[in-house]
């Protein structure tokens, strides 16, 4: 690790795929994350990078099939509706098994929406990115320290499961500074040969990569395999962070900005009496189900707190099983909630102290 730098998320997030030994990048530009594909267009030639601004967005997804078929670390971003035009293209990288890594700093929406932060693509990054059974590791860093960390281990989880991860951050994520340190550079040339690779077959048989099986028993087999792959990501993969939980009447369930957010309701609410905790997911997939779950059992209530009109409540509730009632509040549009308004939600909740 070095000094600490001052450095605005999108940035950040560029520089640790650098450092993480990724030096191929496809995408197209859209607010509120143009700044990380800037940065790269400027750094990558210093380290012998390949920068390219796509045609599109669709052009994009089907470059880093691509280039991650042929063993390379990959890298593409974008915002909420230029995801959703690379998601075909997600699914052929899935169906294909190949690593790459896939950052959304998410916007309002739907359509066009707004430039503005947003936490409305929760149902896009852990249910229906695209068509097929298929499932991404989805991280969802709260700061840019964080961001920059979960970006290097996003190549290492790519390639453990020859699977796409996906990162997601909202604009506020990617827009503000914070200082962040970095840790050591990965030689691209020293990382393990991917002999699954499409790198030429001089000396072995061709390796071939693909996402089509015409005979449905075939497939069925590679659908069944890849859901294996997935049950192994929920046994191991799980990450999450614990705020008073060890004393909590009610647990807030918040991820990215609004759990920074939340973090500060529950500092104002705990001076007023209230015994406030938080678990914060930092996968979204696989979910921190087990220990909402088990923490259920000695709570009295959860309050899922989201940018959206609800996407992650349902995965709260689900991890609830019934036991004890889950509350919802949320600011959508672009619109960032207050803590106050989160503490007025708290004591809705409890009651008057």
């Amino acid at each position: 690790m070095g000094e600490k730098v001052l450095m605005k998320g999108n940035e950040a997030i560029a520089e640790a795929a650098i450092r993480a030994g990724c030096r191929y990048f496809f995408g197209y530009p859209i607010t509120p994350q143009s700044e990380l594909p800037a940065y790269l267009a400027r750094k990558f030639p210093e380290v012998g990078g390949t920068f390219l601004q796509a045609e599109s967005e669709v052009a994009a997804s089907n470059m880093i099939y691509g280039a991650a078929g042929a063993g390379a670390r990959v890298l593409t971003s974008s915002s909420s509706p230029g995801i959703s035009l690379k998601a075909e293209g997600i699914s052929y990288i899935a169906g294909a098994e190949l690593p790459a890594v896939i950052i959304n700093i998410m916007r309002g929406g739907p359509g066009l929406g707004s430039i503005q932060p947003s936490q409305a693509d929760y149902f896009q990054a852990t249910k229906g990115m695209a068509h097929g059974d298929f499932s991404l590791t989805v991280l969802a860093p709260s700061t840019v320290q964080e961001a920059v960390d979960l970006t290097m281990e996003a190549f290492e989880i790519a390639d453990r499961y020859r699977n796409p991860v996906l990162l997601v951050g909202d604009g506020i994520i990617g827009q503000m500074m914070e200082p962040v340190e970095f840790k050591e550079a990965i030689d691209p040339d020293e990382l393990p040969k991917k002999e699954w690779a499409t790198d030429g077959a001089k000396g072995r048989e061709p390796n071939v990569i693909n996402s089509l099986a015409l005979e449905p028993e075939d497939l069925e087999d590679h659908n069944m395999k890849l859901k294996a792959k997935y049950d192994k990501m929920k046994e191991e993969e799980v990450r999450y962070e614990e705020l008073y939980t060890d004393d909590a009447d009610i647990i807030i369930v918040a991820y990215g900005t609004t759990a920074r957010i939340s973090s500060r309701a529950i500092e104002m609410a705990r001076k007023e009496g209230y015994k406030v905790g938080m678990i914060r997911p930092i996968t979204l997939f696989p979910f921190p189900t087990d220990i909402i779950n088990e923490t259920a059992d000695r709570v009295d209530d959860f309050l899922a707190v989201e940018m959206s009109t609800g996407q992650m409540v349902e995965d709260v509730r689900l991890a609830v099983n019934g036991k004890k009632p889950v509350h919802f509040y949320g600011r959508t549009g672009g619109v960032v909630p207050s803590p106050e308004e989160i503490v007025n939600k708290i004591k809705e909740i409890g009651g008057e102290k």
